[in-house]
């Protein structure tokens, strides 16, 4: 018996193709007919994954990867963002997070290939869906319409990606890892807005990215009317039913969605796997041929670059590998194993169109075949609650609930999508260093209320903020006076309306209100009883965005920031200040300063003492109580020591309100733990069977959407690194922790009738005389350090909370020899292998181990 096979072994099959495809110095050609895409005259069935990226640092591309392909994927697929790399009309930049051309080159240093969704819009939950906002103040222009402005700006920018990939010989007809390109994005979604023009404009990107001659075939997601001979594409959570608009084109999946994006204010997406699989293996049963996970790696909204409004800076996505770069299980491992069954069967997916049979209500197969006598079956349940015993093929075959069995012999089954056996991480239990910063250490600058600087300038009317900060700061005074005449009142209601997405409101430079909207409405009114004095009055208002809109028709022009400002006295009589003489800042004086850069951290202007001004009750619901500041808005500077090792940082913001931060000049993103999610719509144990929304498994109603801030290894330094934090609302800085994660609690629950491992899977041959396995797994360079819990038998609980049944054999030595110090270990689940407790009983093996660095 052995105990310690390397699971790697696993992925020798896997990783066949794109070992002899992608050698650098062959040129492929891709084509594709009705079944897949063509690759060298052969058809393939590709597994795809989204990295973007600019959401992680080039110092990590090689890991994301090396684990994209350990996990089965063939494809990297990743957007183009063009705000980023043409931030000035004809300034182009192609550095650090943003080496498209690096970041191409480590896919095909790994053997995979890469479909680049060139655009240029990119939706993606990224600041102005991925456009530049200069492109937004060429006079004329209309964004995603037949639009000669507009359609000469996309032309040129699509010009120069294409080219710059051709000048580096990127292209598979190079030897290159590019096998696909995409133009335009879910443009199907907004194209009745725009009418015949909408039409029109299809058309036109479809003839624009065909002149280009990328030799490779071109894609439009989500784009039912995309002309010949670019590949209509679906995207969403279930694709099995998709049909592409003609008979020559493949069925292809370009956004799968693993979970969803988080947005502040908002519980926290989830996705069960279960149901995720079983998408993933509908879509292929039903004739499917490339398939892509959105996100398969979702990263992190570094500085500004999160769209909106209000998507949080974790773009974590509950996807396989999560947004520090940990393998997230067991959804890496379950579709990890279906990738394996899924290419058990690919010789027969490619050579024929599946047979369909009707085994029963909502039960049925869908049949590959290669032969007369040969071929491989999917076995559907697609009933959201009632399991049932099928007949196939004179094989009697239990299907549960909402999954799919694959029968890569159609006779034995390798994989049910249900029934998860790959192993489980405990996350709260993920162990941590952390390092508190201690209250003595910090200095702090306070930002005056209102107009700081000589640049500001006035107007008789009301601005739109996006039009007039052009996105160069997130923060926009508006500065008024009211003046009261002797007689008036003095007690009376302010009416602010906004466009969104945030406010505070100061009156004679005292904080009166807070004013907020949400993902779905940035727009929100303020209505709060102030009181005057007789004569001049200040009214400052700091008008904040969070995030320019990335989605929906005619996005571009949809505004932000105060629109009506209303005074209202106790007899209702109405005084509308919104057409007074306005004076106007943009950004805010510690932003002028410089503040967050390095080079000023022994600036003069910051202040130490030995505690920081601290805020201890917060803005609550629009209203402020106890506070203890003049304006809460403070930046605050601290130098610390990062915790020992080589893992990526985390700060712990939770008794932060709102603001940004920085890590060395480094902005690692927007943070508010103030705003919590409603209390209700979370479900503790979700039920993945039946169809999946955002809303369905809903975790930490009452919480923060994000309390924990990635900070990549690659930004700190031994020694002391500086970080700043501008807080916008009152928090306490002394509570701040720096973590990083050093171990893991993992957990293995594999019973004797669950399927054998898709990997041991022999064409021809079958499983032979093996049996299922207890796999244990820890990241690369952690090793299993303790076994806290092992038996063979009925153990009773839940992954974390086990404990012995009534059946029970103490195979604790036996796994502890087997496991500890290994980076990965598996335990033949049979009696032969383990000793038979309680004959006649259907047994369990139950592990729980400790994995550390």
């Amino acid at each position: 018996m052995d105990m310690k096979t390397p699971l790697s072994l696993a992925l020798v099959f896997v990783s066949v193709f794109t070992v002899y495809c992608f050698d650098h110095a062959l040129s492929t050609t891709v084509t594709y007919d009705h079944r897949a895409l063509v690759i060298d005259g052969k058809r393939r069935v590709l597994q795809s994954g989204s990295i973007h990226y600019p959401r992680s640092t080039p110092e990590v591309w090689p890991e994301l990867i090396w684990k994209s392909k350990e996990g089965g994927l063939d494809v990297i697929e990743t957007y183009v963002f063009w705000n980023y790399h043409e931030p000035v009309r004809g300034e182009y930049y192609f550095e650090g997070r943003f080496d498209l051309v690096k970041f191409v080159r480590t896919v095909q240093e790994a053997g995979l290939m890469v479909h680049l969704r060139i655009g240029p819009y990119a939706c993606a939950e990224w600041n102005f869906g991925g456009f530049p906002l200069w492109l937004h103040f060429i006079p004329g222009i209309q964004f995603r319409t037949t639009n000669d402005l507009f359609k000469k700006e996309m032309l040129r920018f699509l010009a120069k990606i294409v080219g710059l990939m051709k000048e580096e010989k990127l292209f598979a007809s190079q030897g290159g890892p590019i096998i696909l390109a995409q133009v335009e994005n879910e443009y199907e979604i907004v194209e009745w807005a725009y009418g015949v023009a909408g039409e029109l404009y299809v058309n036109w990107a479809a003839e624009a990215a065909i002149s280009l001659n990328t030799t490779v075939p071109w894609v439009m997601c989500r784009q039912e009317d995309a002309p010949d001979p670019i590949i209509n594409t679906c995207n969403g959570f279930y694709c099995d039913q998709f049909t592409p608009n003609s008979p020559s084109k493949p069925k292809m999946w370009t956004e799968n969605y693993s979970g969803w994006f988080k947005s502040f204010g908002y519980p926290i997406p989830h996705r069960p796997v279960e149901d995720l699989a079983f998408a993933v293996a509908r879509f292929f049963e039903m004739g499917g041929t490339f398939h892509n996970y959105y996100m398969y790696f979702g990263g992190t909204n570094f500085g500004r670059t999160a769209g909106g409004p209000l998507v949080a800076t974790s773009y974590d996505y509950d996807a396989p590998i999560d947004e520090y770069g940990f393998i997230r299980q067991p959804k890496w491992g379950h579709l990890r194993d279906l990738h394996l069954a899924i290419k058990h069967c690919e010789e027969y997916l490619i050579r024929s169109d599946p047979t369909h049979q009707q085994l029963g209500h909502n039960l049925e197969a869908h049949i590959y075949y290669k032969s007369s006598n040969k071929c491989a079956a999917f076995l559907a349940n697609y009933d959201s609650e009632l399991d049932a015993n099928v007949t196939f093929n004179g094989n009697l075959y239990f299907l549960p609930a909402w999954s799919v069995s694959i029968l890569p012999d159609c006779k034995n089954v390798i994989f049910n999508t249900a029934k998860v056996v790959s192993q489980r991480i405990l996350a709260h239990t993920t162990t941590a260093n952390k390092l508190i910063l201690s209250a003595t250490s910090w200095s702090w600058y306070v930002e005056k209320p209102g107009v700081w600087g000589n640049n500001s300038f006035t107007e008789s009317r009301l601005l739109e903020q996006i039009n007039t900060t052009k996105d160069t700061s997130d923060y926009l005074w508006y500065t008024t006076s009211i003046n009261i005449m002797p007689g008036q009142s003095k007690e009376v209601f302010l009416l602010i309306e906004s466009l969104g997405h945030a406010a505070l409101i100061f009156v004679n430079k005292k904080l009166v209100a807070f004013g907020y909207g949400n993902h779905d409405d940035a727009s929100f009114s303020i209505n709060e009883k102030i009181s005057l004095v007789e004569g001049n009055n200040t009214l400052d208002i700091l008008s904040m965005m969070v995030g320019l809109q990335n989605f929906g028709p005619w996005f571009d022009v949809q505004g932000a920031g105060i629109f009506s400002v209303v005074l209202i006295d106790p007899w209702s009589n109405k005084y509308d200040v919104s057409a007074e003489e306005w004076t106007y800042q943009v950004g805010l004086e510690g932003e002028y300063l410089g503040l967050d850069k390095v080079i000023h951290a022994n600036s003069s202007v910051w202040i130490k003492g030995s505690v920081p001004p601290i805020n201890k009750t917060l803005i609550c619901f629009g209203s402020v109580i106890n506070l203890l500041l003049p304006s809460p808005d403070v930046l605050f500077k601290v130098s610390f020591l990062a915790p020992q090792g080589n893992g990526p940082l985390a700060l712990n913001l939770t008794s932060m309100g709102k603001g940004q931060a920085w890590v060395n000049g480094q902005s690692i993103g927007r943070y508010w733990p103030a705003y919590l999610s409603p209390s209700e719509g979370c479900t503790e144990n979700c039920d993945y069977r039946g169809e999946y929304d955002s809303t369905k498994c809903q975790k930490n109603c009452g919480q923060p959407a994000q309390t924990l801030y990635h900070v990549p290894r690659s930004w700190v330094h031994p020694g002391q690194n500086l970080l700043v934090l501008h807080e916008e609302l009152g928090g306490d800085p002394t509570k701040i922790s720096v973590l990083t994660r050093t171990g893991q609690e993992i957990c293995s629950f594999v019973s004797e009738d669950d399927p054998q491992p898709a990997d041991f899977w022999i064409l021809n041959m079958g499983f032979g005389s093996r049996s299922p396995e207890a796999r244990l797994t820890c990241e690369q360079g952690w090793h299993i350090t303790s076994i806290n819990f092992a038996s063979f038998g009925s153990p009773q609980g839940n992954c974390g909370a086990f404990s012995v049944g009534t059946c029970h054999a103490n195979i604790l030595p036996m796994v502890q020899k087997a496991c500890i110090g290994e980076e990965h270990c598996s335990v033949p689940v049979s009696t032969a292998n383990l000793g038979d407790p309680c004959p006649g009983v259907l047994k369990t093996l139950a592990i729980e181990a400790i994995c550390s660095n």
